[in-house]
């Protein structure tokens, strides 16, 4: 502990951004990290809990206190080997992670805690500039082969973990590119996609293949009816998989969307959110795309209040729609938690985040009726505001309204991965329709079908990055154990 009354000395700084008016005019980027000398004061404020919770609402455990520690101490490159230890992708987290870790914090209690995530992004952004980020491939080939089924930070994940103990690894990613959701789902001034090129030049100086543009599935593909971005050239069977290699992995992502059965819903204008936000990223990066989904000049409704949601808001004022507004069928959240009553666990409180800033009206309680159209183009929506009531959600009458809308946005969550893939594997579904399959220590991550194993959203359903970078580390050593009969993998 560098700095005894650290936590007493110094308040918390947050991470900035650039002004609105500049931000809105492109897609890169905008967020300004913590410098040397405010990294150093975060730093400072860890107490070295003796019992550090922030390690443990840490899905993949990241050794906080001791690279806190080493940040103050200006060691850069030791908090960046701690920080290596635990997470293969700490850009990703320490830009778009909620931080459990910080609601977990004990100096939150009765205080702000520690900027974690801002130290993390500072770490890892050091280490790249400096060049400690280096591949890893391994000393020896153990002769096993290994698929790896989707591209996300759960697949990312597990191929590099089983490449650097010595398997053969192929990733498999239908999209013409890698990195899945991060890729197509979050918008590049969230996470510049150069992060996720990088680690794809990682994987592959470790001796990950890598194989885009392939879809895993059986012979219907994912159904005429699948709403899901598919840029794949060329299929592959679960059969041609089982045949040539030792050990499958799926890791593919909670995609299929949720849907919102009104009268109107086949109205030109009502689209998924991850029809629409995907078509952007493409166009950042370089690729002709006819008929995209444009919000310019429109008045547009984003339904579901949570990050996809907002992602939507921030990509429609970059277009330059007229309005937006997002709406949330829960109602509004208090806007400070009630720390003695939650901490340590995540809080129910009010989030704004830099889209709304941006520019966006937000209601709550509020749920959609109709999509109202004309010559079979959305023009309108009509609501009604609705309340809990005997433990089920209640309209109240006389609240109905009607809202000008020229491109309605459904941004209301994931409800689970692709089903025609799991079902060409054969593999059993739990009662949200993800594969089944545990985390015990013996046999995890394992499916029904012999030397198939699930991870990610796959598994878990809809969630978190961190999370889906734990579960591939995890199933990493679960397959490792199961090809070899043990393994030195981290858990």
């Amino acid at each position: 502990m560098g700095k005894v009354t650290g936590f007493m000395e110094y308040a918390r700084i947050d991470e900035g951004y650039a002004p609105v008016e500049d931000r809105l005019k492109h897609y890169k980027e905008f967020v300004v990290g913590l410098n040397s000398q405010q990294a150093k004061q975060q730093g400072a404020r860890c107490m070295d809990c003796g019992t550090p919770f922030c390690n443990s609402g840490c899905p993949v455990n990241n050794i906080i206190p001791d690279f806190n520690d080493l940040v103050y101490r200006a060691d850069w490159a030791a908090a960046f080997h701690v920080l290596d230890s635990t997470n293969n992708f700490p850009e990703f987290t320490g830009r778009i992670c909620p931080a459990p870790c910080e609601a977990a914090c004990v100096l939150n209690i009765n205080s702000d805690p520690v900027g974690i995530k801002s130290i993390e992004h500072a770490i890892i952004d050091r280490a790249w500039e400096e060049g400690w980020v280096q591949a890893r491939p391994p000393k020896h080939q153990t002769g096993k082969k290994v698929a790896v089924v989707g591209s996300g930070p759960a697949g990312m994940a597990a191929a590099q973990q089983l490449a650097r103990a010595g398997h053969a690894v192929t990733l498999f990613e239908k999209n013409d590119r890698i990195g899945g959701l991060l890729r197509y789902g979050i918008p590049d001034f969230k996470l510049d996609k150069v992060h996720i090129d990088r680690r794809a030049a990682q994987l592959e100086a470790e001796g990950v293949t890598i194989r885009t543009g392939v879809l895993v599935a059986g012979k219907d593909g994912l159904g005429k009816d699948s709403k899901v971005t598919n840029w794949a050239k060329e299929t592959v069977s679960p059969e041609q998989l089982k045949a040539e290699f030792d050990a499958v992995l799926l890791t593919g992502g909670s995609e299929q969307s949720r849907d919102l059965p009104v009268p109107g819903r086949d109205l030109d204008g009502v689209h998924y959110a991850m029809e629409f936000l995907p078509q952007q990223n493409k166009i950042n990066a370089g690729d002709k795309l006819k008929g995209q989904i444009r919000a310019d000049g429109k008045d547009v409704i984003v339904i579901g209040g949570g990050d996809t949601g907002s992602d939507c808001v921030g990509t429609s004022n970059r277009h330059g729609a007229k309005s937006v507004t997002q709406f949330e069928v829960m109602p509004m959240p208090p806007e400070e938690e009630n720390k003695p009553l939650v901490w340590p666990y995540w809080p129910i409180k009010l989030r704004t985040s830099s889209s709304h800033e941006e520019g966006a009206v937000r209601e709550f309680a509020i749920s959609t009726k109709t999509f109202n159209g004309d010559k079979g183009k959305v023009k309108s929506l009509t609501t009604v505001q609705v309340e809990f009531k005997d433990g089920k959600l209640s309209e109240v009458k006389g609240t109905e309204k009607e809202w000008p809308a020229d491109l309605v946005l459904l941004a209301m969550g994931f409800v689970n991965p692709v089903s025609p893939v799991l079902e060409a594997f054969g593999v059993d579904k739990d009662a949200r329709g993800n594969a089944r399959a545990t985390t015990d220590f013996t046999g995890g991550y394992a499916t029904n079908v012999d030397k198939v194993f699930a991870a990610g959203d796959m598994r878990r359903g809809q969630s978190l990055v961190v999370w889906a970078i734990r579960e591939g580390r995890q199933a990493a050593r679960a397959v490792d154990e199961y090809l070899m009969g043990w393994s030195d993998l981290p858990r």
